[in-house]
């Protein structure tokens, strides 16, 4: 069984792409395209279908407490990946680049989300941890932790997307 458990933060600065391109030893953009959609459920349970760079996968999600939740993702043919956006997921979907930074707490890592589309502007990182009570260092391009604001959650961002956030 596999077990989520992940902290949200949002982002101050954009210094987060010149880490993640040193870390693939890349001069350019080292940000990957990511388009998911979100299969409608009728019990609060979250199916994502992705597609990142050239590949797809499915996941799925139980409701989270407290900072954890069970997830399950499989690599799907892209193909088939692709159908399911276009047939099955509410649209419209999300569009990003993900960016992977080395922590400074080992091994962990941090995704950081540049949002397009009707969620432009918005910048999120995230940090997979073993335990609730893991203790990480926070790079300074980090802004304030938005963990279980639902606003921040890509499901959530689909019906209620930042464009039409008040600030």
């Amino acid at each position: 069984m596999g077990m989520e458990i992940e902290r949200k933060f949002l982002v101050r600065s954009n210094s987060f792409k010149k880490e993640a391109a040193q870390a693939l030893g890349t001069d350019g953009d080292a940000g990957t395209l990511y388009r998911q959609g979100y299969i409608p459920t009728a019990n609060g349970m979250t199916v994502r279908i992705r597609i990142a760079g050239q590949k797809g996968y499915v996941t799925l999600k139980d409701r989270s407490v407290g900072f954890s939740r069970h997830e399950f993702e499989y690599e799907i043919p892209a193909d088939d990946a692709q159908q399911m956006l276009e047939l099955m997921c509410i649209k419209p979907q999300i569009e990003k680049h993900r960016y992977v930074v080395p922590s400074a707490t080992k091994p962990l890592k941090w995704e950081v989300d540049v949002f397009h589309g009707d969620n432009e502007g918005l910048v999120v990182a995230e940090i997979e941890v073993p335990s609730e009570d893991t203790e990480f260092e926070l790079p300074d391009w980090i802004d304030r932790e938005v963990t279980g604001d639902r606003r921040y959650n890509n499901s959530h961002l689909i019906d209620n997307p930042y464009k039409n956030w008040r600030t």
